[in-house]
């Protein structure tokens, strides 16, 4: 058993920006009332014609060429949704069908906004075990699908996107580039967050949401640190769930990673679900912000008040 590392990363994002001022002649709101309450200045949207797996394949796509790989180096695809609308083919087969990958694993998780961290570490532990040797791993999500654009509150949140990782198979004697996965849920707060109804939409209790957040998680980010050895301050970067930025400044300074990089994407992303964390990861890296090797905390969290986080090191 050998353990894994993320070898490169991508992202994609559609041409469409949609503004706080766009948004105001929308619904009842602007541009100073969305930035003093969640920070967010604009938002990429997708088209009808642009479905997950589409932006799932182009961020597949650019992590495959960063890491200088084809499809067929591929072994298994896992994508983090939650907002695919069919249920069969699942994403996962759908992106494999686009890229041309031969014959993978291919499986779909749900874990709405902390599903790219499970999903990573999904594929972490079947490198591990040996079942795989070569993983895809991407968060995508389509929120303006499920968005409700009558609510000022919610509405204003989100945009769509997907990011991607290439988790590989360390060489014997190579230390794990992805630490051990802190991860659990508080169920009996599961519908804090929620997408549903038919058609299905996107709600949530704004308060509640925080208040956990900014309270609960900063010991549990803390000790996710503490699994794979090190302290707050060795962190180079903090990359969160880009929920709202009221909540990502809170959060960073009480886990106390006092010399890290802070991801702040959702000022001009918006919340991107299982997207969010490899979308804003890939742009650090992409900008020279952080470095092969370098420490870094991926933390998800949100829906079904669900949680995971791992520090990895910086491909």
């Amino acid at each position: 058993m050998h353990g894994s590392r993320i070898s490169a990363l991508g992202h994609y994002q559609p041409a469409r920006v949609l503004t706080n001022e766009d948004l105001a002649g929308m619904v009842d709101t602007s541009d100073e009332w969305i930035r003093s309450r969640v920070g967010i200045h604009s938002r990429r949207i997708a088209g009808p014609d642009e479905p997950v797996d589409e932006l799932a394949g182009h961020a597949a796509a650019k992590a495959l060429a960063s890491a200088g790989l084809t499809p067929a180096d591929v072994d298994m695809v896992v994508v983090a949704t939650s907002t695919a609308i069919d249920r069969s083919p699942n994403t996962a087969a759908r992106v494999a069908a686009r890229l041309g990958i031969p014959g993978p694993a291919a499986l779909d998780l749900n874990v709405v906004c902390a599903g790219f961290t499970h999903a990573l570490a999904t594929a972490d532990h079947a490198v591990r075990a040996g079942s795989s040797s070569r993983a895809l791993v991407i968060g995508a999500d389509k929120m303006s699908e499920v968005a409700d654009w009558t609510d000022r509150t919610t509405c204003v949140l989100v945009g769509d996107g997907a990011g991607a990782a290439v988790v590989e198979a360390c060489a014997p004697g190579e230390e794990a580039g992805i630490g051990p996965v802190l991860w659990g849920s508080v169920p009996e707060m599961g519908d804090a967050v929620r997408i549903e109804g038919t058609p299905p939409r996107f709600a949530q209790e704004g308060q509640s949401v925080y208040r956990w957040a900014t309270t609960r998680l900063p010991a549990i980010a803390r000790q996710a640190c503490e699994r794979s050895g090190l302290e707050p301050a060795d962190l180079a970067a903090v990359v969160l769930h880009q929920a709202n930025l009221r909540i990502i400044e809170p959060l960073a300074a009480k886990i106390g990673a006092v010399n890290a990089v802070v991801a702040r994407d959702v000022v001009e992303s918006g919340n991107t679900s299982a997207a969010s964390i490899p979308l804003a990861f890939s742009k650090l890296v992409e900008r020279g912000e952080i470095t092969a090797g370098d420490p870094v905390l991926l933390f998800g969290f949100g829906g079904n008040l669900s949680y995971a986080g791992q520090v990895v090191r910086c491909p």
